[in-house]
């Protein structure tokens, strides 16, 4: 295919370089002359592992040039690549300039050569970019509509610095954001051949994705450096911690506890963090990750009232109760917790839990719920059908298979609360009166 690729950084020359060893026609553009001249010579602008000889390869075959012309680029490609930077504002905010007048550029040049072109945006922006500020651009220049007139793509980069060339030709996963089947059908002819498993989705996941994975990397760093500060306090072989949870794949590095869903709770993972956290204090080690990990659950946990309270319906209902479905354990239950809340509220509550009957709690349980919510016994239903004639707006903290059947549908009977992504969410997010906690 014939590609100009926007912004010779380390994205954009990595990505030319590799698309033009790849069989493609590749012209690079950069606003920078000397990146451009460096490119036509056959030296690439950037340090980076095999480029260098990448660059003099494709450049001496004739299938990558550099030009400062936006639309000579255009004019002999049939997809564009925009790759330009997207740094933070003073205040953290994303900076869009670039991104903004290089889509103005590229609709300009459109708007003179006639006939389907398809821009692949590159560059990290927050979801919404693409959809509500450039796309309004392009259409605006080109006078056409995208998605029929210019195809449009987000393609995010996993290209890590030092290994980009590698990671290139043996990517974790390639992501194609689509405005349309064209457009991902455009963007998948570029990396046809390479390995890995490809995603095709809407453009905004595309976008958030991106945000996903360097959040989660940061996160990782970030909890294992404070993990290693605490063990070196306690004198502790962090690494050999590490050793062994790194090997746990089935709860530890696998998909375990990475879905959003309700506040976690119980009698392990509260009182472990505290311990955690207590004992770095006395060390006086500074562990703001973890500090902040009950507080962040407690914040997800009030988001479930607030949407609640936004309903302005005052009758409620809450299904589930227990820390995990199946039990009647209640000890920490953000279910609990939750009750609490709204019954100090002022909501005139109901709760079913098939497996909580206060007659049967013994002990630390039966200690535990008569200290938090000692007005349980007036709140428990009998029926999952005694809850739905009650409530205005039902609270779903369970999936137990007899509230699930029971649930209306399509804005009949209470409003819908879902706190553990019903199995038929998907289909209830179009329906009136139902309501995803983080979906």
């Amino acid at each position: 295919m014939r590609v100009s690729v926007f912004g010779l950084g380390y994205v954009g020359c990595v990505s030319a370089a590799c698309l033009a060893s790849m069989g493609h026609e590749v012209i690079g553009v950069d606003v920078n002359q000397v990146k451009v001249d460096l490119v036509n010579g056959g030296l690439a602008p950037v340090v980076e592992e095999r480029i260098g000889e990448l660059v003099a390869d494709v450049v001496r075959t004739g299938a990558l040039r550099a030009t400062g012309d936006v639309r000579e680029a255009i004019m002999n490609s049939e997809v564009s690549l925009v790759c330009v930077g997207t740094p933070s504002e003073a205040n953290g905010s994303l900076c869009t300039t670039y991104l903004e007048r290089v889509t103005e550029q590229i609709g300009a040049a459109l708007a003179e050569r006639g006939g389907r072109h398809t821009v692949v945006f590159r560059s990290t922006m927050l979801p919404g970019t693409c959809l509500n500020l450039l796309v309004p651009i392009l259409e605006k220049y080109v006078g056409g509509t995208a998605g029929v007139d210019i195809g449009v793509a987000v393609n995010p980069e996993f290209l890590r610095e030092g290994t980009s060339v590698q990671d290139f030709f043996d990517p974790p996963k390639t992501v194609v954001g689509e405005l349309d089947t064209a457009s991902g059908d455009t963007v998948m002819a570029l990396y046809d051949g390479l390995p890995g498993e490809v995603f095709r989705v809407p453009i905004p996941t595309a976008e958030a994705i991106k945000y996903a994975d360097n959040a989660f990397h940061g996160l990782k760093i970030g909890f294992a450096n404070e993990l290693g500060a605490v063990c070196q306090a306690l004198g502790v072989d962090s690494h050999q911690v590490m050793d062994v949870f790194l090997a746990d794949r089935k709860l530890n590095i696998s998909p375990a506890y990475l879905r959003p869903g309700f506040a976690f709770g119980g009698s392990c993972l509260p009182k472990d963090l505290r311990s955690l956290v207590h004992a770095a204090q006395r060390a006086d080690v500074s562990v703001p990750i973890l500090a902040h990990v009950l507080p962040s659950n407690s914040d997800h946990l009030q988001r479930a009232v607030e949407l609640v309270e936004r309903t302005g319906k005052r009758r409620a209902g809450l299904f589930g109760l227990s820390f995990k479905p199946g039990t009647d354990d209640l000890r920490e239950s953000p279910l609990v917790e939750l009750a609490e809340r709204l019954f100090g509220k002022g909501y005139d509550l109901r709760i079913y839990d098939a497996n909580v009957s206060l007659s049967r709690l013994l002990g630390a349980n039966r200690e535990y719920i008569e200290t938090r919510l000692p007005h349980l016994a007036q709140l428990l239903a009998d029926s999952v059908e005694e809850v739905l004639d009650h409530a205005e707006v039902c609270l779903v903290g369970t999936r137990d298979p007899a509230v699930l059947s029971a649930l209306p549908h399509g804005g009949d009977g209470p409003l819908i609360v879902d706190l553990v992504r019903l199995p038929d969410a998907e289909a209830r997010r179009t329906e009136p009166g139902y309501m995803g906690l983080a979906w």
